[in-house]
């Protein structure tokens, strides 16, 4: 697919996240991500290989095996990284439930 804007990107990237459980491993992939690069500052310079191997690890397994689709990074990885973070400041503010119901995605119920 091709698109011309991030604004246009971004309710595809929404759409291949529709899964709540997929963006939870986003978010705990960013928040590790962000653990191993204070983690480099601070201790090792070492811990700057796991911050890909973070960020892309927990997305990628959530896209193969809890949303069953392809991770749009691989066709646009730019944009994707962009929308990693405003998904993640959604998730981190509790808008993008909102964000899903905005852009007419209705989040998937999970069982109790």
């Amino acid at each position: 697919m091709n698109f011309r804007s991030f604004d246009e990107f971004w309710p595809f990237y929404v759409m291949q996240h529709s899964n709540p459980s997929t963006r939870r491993w986003h978010f705990t992939g960013i928040i590790a991500s962000i653990v191993a690069l204070l983690c480099s500052v601070l201790i090792s310079r070492w811990f700057l290989a796991l911050v890909p191997l973070f960020g892309y690890g927990f997305a990628w397994y959530s896209h193969f095996f809890v949303e069953g689709n392809v991770p749009a990074s691989f066709g646009h990885p730019v944009w994707s990284f962009l929308c990693d973070l405003k998904m993640f400041r959604l998730m981190l503010t509790g808008n993008m439930e909102r964000e899903m119901k905005r852009l007419g995605k209705r989040p998937l119920l999970q069982p109790s």
